[in-house]
């Protein structure tokens, strides 16, 4: 794999806290786009956004249409629209129908997201109660990516970490505290 350009991060039930420990535990010198995408029912992403932000060393916002992709900024997937990077490295908005019952999915994201990085790009699944990400983590893979899946014995609930290892498989499946020390590692080497 090439120096890694991007990290796309999927999570869905118990995915607050799992974020939180990922996002808080990245280097304040990361210098790649990371874009997570969290099933949540609220009206907006404005809440999560604050929440991560405080143990965050880096910037997090929410995406927005035509806004170009960030170096070193945690971008988050707005609520009720699924998040797609563009090849000119802008983001795009859909409210096309739900994906796994998800609208952000984590499947559009991972896979829009393959397709512009390839084998710069690192997905991440995290806990989760359903199979979004499985096959968006599966086409980066096949493109080159490297897929990283909390292990699903730790996982609050382990039916997305499960599902992407039996579809995608893992590059590295490690408990929840590894991942942002695998990130810091795989990304400022």
């Amino acid at each position: 794999m090439k120096t890694p350009a991007a990290i796309a991060i999927g999570c869905s039930a118990g995915g607050v806290d799992a974020l939180k420990a990922v996002i808080g535990g990245l280097d304040s010198r990361l210098e790649q786009t990371i874009i997570a995408c969290c099933h949540s029912s609220s009206d907006t992403i404005d809440l999560l956004c604050e929440v991560l932000g405080r143990t965050s060393a880096l910037p997090v916002i929410e995406a927005a249409e035509r806004h170009p992709v960030q170096r070193g900024v945690v971008q988050l997937a707005p609520t009720g629209y699924h998040l797609l990077v563009e090849s000119d490295q802008h983001f795009a908005l859909s409210i096309d129908p739900r994906v796994n019952y998800a609208r952000p999915s984590i499947d559009v994201l991972f896979s829009s997201a393959a397709e512009v990085w390839q084998r710069a790009l690192i997905g991440v699944i995290l806990t989760g109660g359903n199979a979004d990400g499985a096959i968006g983590l599966q086409r980066i893979r096949e493109l080159g990516g490297l897929a990283i899946i909390q292990s699903p014995a730790g996982a609050e609930v382990a039916t997305m970490p499960q599902a992407a290892l039996d579809i995608a498989g893992a590059d590295y499946c490690v408990d929840l505290l590894d991942i942002a020390p695998l990130l810091n590692r795989l990304c400022l080497a």
